[in-house]
This record gives structure tokens, sequence and C-alpha cells, in this order.
């Protein structure tokens, strides 16, 4: 090793106004001599240069004062407040070549006083209308189907009580059920009318589900309601506390062993007898 090398290597390195030493070398821990890197207090301490350009837009001329490391894309939010174009809908020229969003200004080339042109993109802002009429579409198909859902739950609350009056043996008007057939009915038109895509055709059909349901429960409780008119040999269940039992109320008993008595009575008198039975309604 020549001489001169070992006093590089013995020399201490005394770091400068910049941060380096003196001579501009480290000593690794392995013993290797390595030139000495610039330290992070050093890198933090360089500003970076604010550039001016000038774009052209049309007839009118913007100058904008920006980062010299900042993107074409940051360039186009500045420009969008000064001539009112969507960044989305703006395409930058330098040097007769269009420029992407993720390019940065100074690895282009461009320098203070630096000249570009602005142009519209006709196409992207064609994308953005019908992409925009399209997300309107779906937040008024969201609302229509929301409220429709609402109705549907108000709707059910009348079906289960209807269902709760017949079943407990209770007779209803059949105004009633054909009205919240009806009722029923419109929300599927409604249902219907809606145009929906991905979550909300979803959304929509499982409403369609519920009143196709709710309609065919009705249409049966319809013929169930109607049989209630005949209580003659028919034995009605039981409602109590919410709960079906199926049982038989202790009238209905009573009206058996009256049965029964009168029966002895006819095997020990032949005679004419008229008994009329009266079914209690529950």
């Amino acid at each position: 090793m020549s001489k001169d090398l070992l006093k590089m290597k013995t020399k201490p390195n005394k770091p400068n106004g910049n941060g380096l030493s003196s001579s501009g070398w480290e000593m690794r821990p392995g013993g290797m001599l390595v030139q000495q890197r610039s330290s992070d207090s050093y890198q933090s301490s360089i500003t970076v240069p604010t550039i001016k350009v000038k774009v052209k837009y049309g007839s009118s001329y913007h100058e904008v004062k920006i980062s010299s490391q900042a993107t074409f894309g940051e360039l186009k939010k500045m420009l969008a407040g000064q001539t009112g174009l969507h960044p989305e809908d703006q395409k930058i020229f330098y040097k007769e070549k269009e420029r992407d969003s993720r390019g940065f200004l100074d690895v282009a080339g461009l320098k203070d006083g630096s000249k570009l042109v602005l142009i519209e993109d006709e196409i992207s802002r064609e994308k953005r209308f019908v992409e925009s009429r399209r997300n309107a579409k779906m937040e008024n198909a969201s609302k229509e189907i929301t409220a429709i859902r609402l109705d549907i739950d108000k709707l059910a609350k009348h079906v289960a009580n209807v269902e709760m009056d017949i079943y407990g043996g209770k007779k209803v008007t059949e105004t009633l059920i054909l009205s919240l057939i009806e009722l029923l009915m419109t929300q599927l038109i409604k249902l219907d009318g809606i145009t929906a895509d991905g979550d909300l055709k979803l959304q929509r059909r499982m409403q369609v589900k519920r009143v196709q349901k709710y309609i065919e429960t009705l249409d049966m409780l319809k013929i169930r309601n109607s049989a209630l008119g005949n209580h003659n040999d028919k034995v009605q269940m039981h409602h109590k506390n919410g709960i079906f039992t199926g049982q038989m109320p202790k009238s209905m008993y009573y009206n058996q062993e009256q049965r029964k008595r009168v029966s002895f009575a006819d095997q020990r008198n032949p005679g004419p007898v008229v008994v009329t039975t009266k079914w209690e309604t529950f």
C-alpha cells in the first residue's frame, strides 16, 4: 500500500460547512475506504427552485408559479382554477409532445419561462359527462328503492295484522284485503319502472320478491276469510296472548255437551224437539 493512501486512512475526517469531511472519504467498519456520502441534513437544506411557466389556452395566456419538481398532474390542478377546465379534461403539450400527468416538470426539461400549450380533451369530457349522468341516475334509483322499501314495510305490518285476525277466527272485510293487494301491486309497478345495475339491481329484486310474497299471502287469506262465514261444524283456532294454541274454546265444549243431551232426550222421548245452537265468534 502506498504512503499516500496510508496518509488518507490516518488523516482525520473533519466535516466542513456542507456536512462533508475535508478529504471526502470515510472508513467503513470492515476497513474499506469509500467516498463519503452527503448527510441527510445537507440534502434537506437544498431548496427546490420555483419556476414560472407560461401556458397558452385558446387565445389567452396563463402564468403559473410551480415547483420544478412538480408533476404535470399538479400543474393541471392549478390550471383548473384559472381556465375552468377539469384536470381530467386537460391535455398539456410541451415541445409539441403531450405530457403524461404522472411526469415531472424538471425531467421533461421545463425551466423558468418555459411555454406550454393547453387544449381541452373533448373525449374525456364526454366520458366524464356520461359517467356523471349515470351516477346521478343510480343515486336517484337508490333513493326510490329506499322509499318503496319503507312503504312495503308499512304494508307488511297491515298484512300481519290481517293474518293474525283471520287465523284467530275473526272475519275481516274483503275490501281491506283487496285494498292491500292493490297497494302492493302499485309498489310492484314502481319497482318495475326503476333501472338499476349491480347492487341496486339486487336490492330491487329483493323488494319485488317481498311484494310477491305478501300478495300470495293475502290471496290465501282471502280464501280463508271467506270460509269464516260458515261456522257450523268448524273448529276455530283459539288465540290467546298472541299464540295460537289449536284448542277449542270452552263454548264449543258446551255446545257439544248440549248436543249429547239433546240426542239422549230424543232417544227417551221420540217426539219432535227443536234445538237452536248459537256459536260464539272470536
